[in-house]
């Protein structure tokens, strides 16, 4: 048991290490990329479109790659697996580490877009896996919420780090924070595979409960592909289950509005109050520290009072009204007051049996989102479009955000149970 804690506490220093090499360049990216396509402007086109480009084909990488890798890791062990997306991850910040010209951005660019197609959450998807390995069905809950604040924890620091470092400063750290952690990792976290462990401990990315027959007995062997829930298990779910289908409604265009805020909301400050990194930080900053305190005081406590289904509810209509500042903000200042409100926009991201199925939903929503709103960003932040309105793409997002919260209200609390009972007739086994 000794052995076991310890090999978990390992796996918390290695997930706040590279949580924290990816967050602290965040704040800063946006003005890399402007430097390095319009220099001495506020508003670029080209800027805003080649994001949104990356942004889908990350989403589109992600949504092929997490499963299998996932899949992968049971049979050849997490360590092994985390290994290719903690590297991958670290080349591209070495890129702007050594300079933030035209031409290193370009190179960036590229490779960022591919390394991230396998790193981009992959990392935290095999660490739940490398937890859920080690620790029984009674303790998950309170491990993985640790795991949560870990990953809070290095995101506060990340962005308190690159609020006082250099933008030159910061991918240099960045980049040493991110190997410091892959070797870490290699050193002293141990292997971990599903075979090893008690048959009381299910592995986290593999079929699991929800394919599992009623009878107890579990399917033979499967394919890798056929380990994840495929088109067809999400379309017949959909058919089947009404109250799936609002929960899918719902979680599709909360995404959708996620996926666009991420794709415009940083180019529309920085064009409309000509925000840089230190104003990036402190807003990331406000919404980490609220959200971290949102999780850890207030949810667990609404939750038992109201229900899991009217705080998402509420989330979805803050989150809505934060949208809305943001579009028609008049001030600088109002931007930092509306991210206040992320103490209850946490509440927002649905949950459920079946997540499997709606991370499917999402992931489409986050793939068409910066399609959508970054075409819109950049026409209304231009001299071509066609009424004044710097915000509309906010806007746009805050309506997507209302269609969301409009459904929420239709979803029933027996959603979980409604979706659990068609599982077994949509999954083929």
């Amino acid at each position: 048991m000794e052995k076991k804690v310890r090999g978990l506490r390992h796996l918390m220093v290695t997930v706040f290490l590279s949580g924290m090499g990816n967050f602290i360049v965040i704040p800063g990216i946006t003005d890399v990329t402007m430097f390095a396509l319009c220099p001495a402007t506020d508003e670029c086109s080209l800027a805003i479109y080649l994001s949104a480009f990356q942004q889908a084909m990350i989403g589109v990488g992600t949504a092929l790659m997490i499963p299998l890798i996932g899949n992968l890791s049971d049979e050849y062990g997490r360590k092994a697996l985390l290994t290719l997306p903690m590297t991958l991850s670290i080349i591209p910040l070495a890129v702007l580490a050594c300079s933030r010209t035209t031409n290193y951005y370009y190179a960036y660019y590229a490779v960022r877009t591919l390394t991230a197609m396998v790193s981009e959450g992959s990392i935290n998807c095999l660490s739940l896996s490398y937890l859920a390995d080690n620790i029984s069905d009674s303790e998950r809950a309170s491990a993985f919420g640790i795991l949560s604040g870990v990953s809070s924890g290095a995101f506060v620091c990340a962005t308190l780090a690159a609020r006082f470092l250099s933008t030159a400063s910061t991918f240099q750290v960045a980049t040493f924070v991110s190997t410091l952690a892959l070797v870490y990792m290699r050193i002293f976290l141990e292997e971990s595979r599903p075979d090893q462990v008690d048959s009381m401990i299910q592995p986290m990315l593999k079929e699991g409960e929800d394919i599992i027959q009623k009878d107890g007995n579990a399917p033979g062997k499967m394919p890798v592909f056929k380990k994840i829930p495929s088109l067809g298990d999400v379309i017949c779910l959909l058919k089947s289950s009404p109250s799936f289908s609002q929960a899918a409604v719902a979680a599709f265009f909360a995404s959708l509005a996620e996926g666009g805020m991420i794709s415009s909301s940083m180019y529309y400050l920085k064009a409309r109050f000509h925000f840089n990194k230190n104003q990036f930080a402190d807003l990331m900053l406000i919404d980490g520290i609220a959200s971290t305190i949102s999780q850890l005081f207030l949810m667990p406590r609404l939750v038992s009072s109201i229900g899991d289904r009217r705080l998402l509810s509420v989330g979805l209509l803050v989150t809505c009204i934060n949208a809305i500042l943001y579009s028609v903000a008049w001030s600088a200042w109002v931007p930092y007051a509306a991210t206040t409100l992320s103490i209850v926009m946490v509440f927002a991201p649905p949950s459920g049996k079946g997540q499997g199925c709606i991370s499917a939903v999402s992931s489409l929503a986050n793939i068409i989102a910066p399609l959508i709103f970054s075409p819109l960003t950049a026409l209304f932040l231009s001299e071509e479009a066609p009424f004044q309105f710097p915000g509309f793409s906010i806007m746009c997002i805050a309506i997507t955000l209302m269609i969301a919260f409009i459904q929420s209200l239709r979803m029933g609390s027996h959603v979980s149970a409604d979706t659990d009972k068609h599982n077994s007739n949509c999954v083929q086994v």
